[in-house]
């Protein structure tokens, strides 16, 4: 039941678990905004751990995808389309009958102000921007978390994730084995991790890099025991996906593998120096059914040379 609804803030953002991080910092804006209203977050119930970690939001409303939003209150005071630029997240939204909808600048709607959608930004700046525009201060750096209240597992793993939602930016197994076989001849304890769809591809990269089964964490975690031991681990080997993403909301050190999208869209910030984002500078299709010919250009020997930096100290953390 959501309390005090005259005075809600509502965030629509039904999508997934790097996306909802992408967010922080234009939600903690919204809070220090409306510091006597009640923010909402609209997401998927599966991102609860996360959400609860997040100190600007007071309410998970479980959202699965556009068209499932459920508002059942008052008319929230604002409501902030995070999702995308409409027109399906803008007829969800402009459903709650909110007094004032900030979003993005849609045709079908040529009554509603907003800035214009640009796809060159950072998915960080993106929404910070829209709340800019709405005369709403937000600091893109404030993207930490706090430490998740579950203990972990194990604590200064090597956390290597081999998985992507698309085969475009997936690296291949053979190569994250390589990397994972030498750390862990170089006495770092390795763990590959990966959803339940993943067994599969966990169990292969652990074999052939000739680690035991008690390595693959694969299918055995939920988000929160995930999220546990990424903010635990002393680095993190992933693509672009969600574990990179919490690798930066926890400070974990990591190597980021990106291609086909650039990490200039979806990356860490910049002047983060534990964490390397890997690029070769090629942009290409993020949804194709292969890996990207961008992302096959980076060698298991960069991302040594990376990880053992930031292992060594040799990086500068910070």
């Amino acid at each position: 039941m959501i309390a005090a609804a005259t005075h809600s803030i509502l965030v629509l953002r039904a999508l997934g678990l790097g996306d909802l991080l992408t967010i922080v910092p234009a939600v903690r804006g919204l809070r220090n905004a409306y510091p006597e209203h009640r923010v909402v977050l609209a997401a998927p119930e599966a991102l609860r751990p996360l959400a609860d970690l997040i100190d600007a939001v007071d309410e998970l409303l479980p959202t699965a995808r556009l068209g499932a939003l459920r508002w059942q209150a008052a008319p929230p005071r604002l409501a902030v389309n995070m999702h995308g630029s409409g027109p399906e997240s803008i007829r969800d939204l402009l459903a709650t009958r909110p007094e004032t909808l900030l979003t993005h600048r849609h045709p079908e709607f040529a009554d509603l102000p907003g800035p214009e959608w640009r796809d060159d930004m950072h998915e960080v700046d993106r929404w910070c921007r829209l709340l800019e525009w709405g005369g709403i201060a937000a600091d893109r750096t404030a993207l930490m978390l706090p430490a998740p209240p579950e203990s972990a597992t194990e604590r200064n793993v090597v956390v290597i994730h081999p998985g992507a939602a698309y085969p475009a930016r997936r690296w291949p197994s053979e190569r994250f084995a390589q990397v994972a076989r030498e750390l862990e001849a170089d006495g770092h304890r390795v763990v590959i991790t990966g959803t339940r769809g993943e067994i599969g591809l966990a169990n292969a990269v652990a074999e052939k890099a000739g680690l035991s089964p008690s390595s693959v964490y694969a299918g055995r975690t939920d988000l929160a025991q995930l999220a546990a031991l990424v903010a635990a681990a002393e680095l993190v080997v992933c693509g672009d996906t969600g574990v990179g993403h919490l690798a930066t909301a926890f400070g974990t050190p990591s190597v980021l593998l990106f291609g086909p999208t650039p990490p200039h869209r979806w990356g860490p910030p910049g002047a983060a120096r534990r964490h390397v984002a890997l690029w070769s500078g090629d942009i290409g299709d993020p949804h194709a059914d292969r890996p990207d010919p961008g992302l096959l250009t980076l060698r298991p020997e960069q991302v040594l040379s990376a990880a053992t930096g930031l292992l060594d100290g040799r990086v500068r953390h910070g």
